[in-house]
């Protein structure tokens, strides 16, 4: 038997020398003696193959799918980071500024206390039974955290949980939900994720059969969406928000886009809106939202409702309405609509965007829908528990009468208020510069402006490879150090040039930054003036 075996083997490997030879054109005179089985296995390692995995062989999907906010601007910025580490006065800055992407707390932003008290102790839960436990931890922050850690199975927050997340805390999502919005909510439509991108990306593998599925999207729009739609096959049908009456959502070019796509023989699925928007912080009057509603509900599109900035509202003038309460207020229910709203803990005045907690509230789809849903959800075991623990608190925070409630409440409103701060201050320095309009933001953390730049600048952005704004954001991060988003990577009306900018850095350095940017900008327009 051990005979036969070593037989075959020698068989095997004489025959894969004279494929080899073969393919070169040698014929089977070229075959080699071979007086022994290691010689074959010597000889049949020789043959060369081709690599398992290039460019060229991966998905192509894969390949489709961009994400401008951590694209090749902010590689470059992270290779200069290292560089400035190792020849410091080599560079005229000395930190790099990640203005590219909405991470507060990278840039200074503080944690909130109530929030991480609460954690800490889930985390620890024997600290629970300590005496000293009471003299650092606020009573509140105590009794929620033995409330949470005695609603998890076992009590350890270390294990997995049920995929949908862990009951107590939907429990409390729901209920934050209620109080937000005046309706009721079902804490079996809560589907906790590791942020709001999850959540997208499983409606996208349940929306999208094939490349003939879309998904209306708003542009400019969060690059999550074109690169969730590429993932997973789909076409995306682009609207565009008006930039002259900041950014407004009309129903009629709605309407258009959905005829073009519809005519062109795609089947639309789904409208995806934003708001507080990202990158253009416009936030949607109520009367725009009830008709987005009422679109949705006549085309029989899913309504995908990305609302993770709503509480990052800065215009007097505006308030959030969910979409919910927008639907359910025209009399509505789940009967009527397919909705879907995304909240996350990544933003708002928590900006907690490394914990990965959000969620996702489904509404109006049929239970045997919801199974297969939940079989998604139930592939990736469950969302991270700390992440879920953290929603929970988020929707669910202090009340008044409570020992943290005064601590809770000035901090989110400092954050807030310097956030709106920011906002009004660094819109005002863009546009006074040369060329440069800004709508302010109404909410979110960013600002949008749009560039006029010269046709010198044009061509010397093509010149290398480079599409303009491409090109502007490249030279603003080799002369300052501040890292922006090219407008480019969010999609903007062809001939139009943009950039995308958080808010975020501390007020205190927000000064600093504008004199850079300042300098920056005019030096440039001289440089490439007409």
């Amino acid at each position: 038997m051990k005979r036969s075996a070593e037989t075959l083997k020698n068989a095997i490997a004489r025959a894969a020398i004279m494929s080899a030879t073969l393919a070169n054109g040698s014929g089977a005179a070229a075959v080699p003696a071979v007086n022994s089985q290691t010689e074959l296995l010597r000889h049949t390692s020789s043959v060369a193959h081709p690599r398992p995995v290039t460019v060229d062989t991966i998905n192509p999907k894969v390949f489709k799918c961009e994400y401008a906010v951590r694209g090749e601007i902010v590689l470059h910025a992270q290779h200069l980071q290292q560089e400035l580490q190792l020849k410091p006065s080599s560079f005229p800055f000395d930190e790099i500024v990640y203005c590219n992407i909405g991470n507060p707390q990278s840039l200074g932003q503080l944690p909130i206390t109530f929030f991480r008290e609460v954690l800490a102790l889930c985390d620890h839960p024997s600290l629970l039974d300590k005496d000293e436990t009471h003299g650092l931890f606020s009573a509140d922050a105590i009794s929620r955290a033995w409330r949470i850690v005695d609603s998890i199975p076992g009590k350890a927050v270390g294990a997995y949980s049920h995929s949908q997340g862990i009951k107590a805390c939907r429990d409390d999502i729901a209920a934050g939900i209620s109080e937000r919005d005046g309706y009721p909510a079902d804490p079996e439509n809560i589907f906790l994720t590791d942020g709001a991108s999850p959540g997208v990306h499983m409606m996208m593998q349940l929306l999208i059969r094939s490349e003939k599925d879309g998904i209306m999207c708003p542009i400019p729009q969060y690059p999550l969406y074109s690169a969730s739609i590429a993932l997973h096959g789909g076409s995306l049908i682009p609207y565009y928000l008006n930039e002259r009456t900041g950014w407004g959502l009309a129903v009629p070019d709605l309407k258009q886009q959905l005829t073009l796509a519809r005519s062109a023989g795609i089947n639309v699925r789904a409208l995806v809106v934003i708001n507080p928007g990202n990158p253009t912080g416009q936030v949607l009057s109520e009367e725009n939202q009830r008709d987005v509603v009422q679109f949705c509900k006549d085309e029989g599109l899913v309504l995908l409702a990305d609302e993770v900035y709503q509480e990052n509202i800065y215009a007097e003038n505006k308030k959030f309405n969910s979409f919910k309460k927008t639907a359910w207020s025209m009399g509505y229910d789940d009967k009527d609509i397919c909705l879907v709203s995304f909240h996350s803990i990544s933003k708002g005045y928590y900006g907690e965007c490394g914990r990965r907690g959000g969620y996702m509230e489904v509404i109006g789809f049929d239970s045997d829908v919801k199974d297969q849903l939940y079989k998604v959800a139930s592939v990736n075991l469950c969302s991270n528990v700390p992440g879920q623990i953290l929603m929970s608190l988020v929707m669910n925070p202090p009340k008044s009468g409570d020992e943290s409630y005064e601590l809770f409440s000035a901090e989110r409103e400092a954050i807030l208020s310097s956030l709106a701060r920011r906002a009004k201050n660094l819109a005002q320095a863009l546009n006074k510069l040369e060329g440069v309009t800004c709508n302010e933001a109404e909410g979110a953390m960013y600002l949008f402006p749009c560039l006029q730049l010269p046709k010198r600048a044009l061509k010397a952005a093509e010149a290398v490879g480079m599409v303009p704004d491409t090109f502007y954001a490249r030279k603003l991060l080799d002369s300052t150090g501040i890292v922006v988003v090219p407008g480019s990577g969010f999609g903007q009306v062809p001939g139009t040039w943009h950039f995308r900018t958080t808010i975020l850095p501390l007020e205190e350095k927000l000064p600093g930054i504008i004199s850079r940017l300042t300098a920056f900008h005019e030096q440039f327009m001289a440089e490439f003036r007409d």
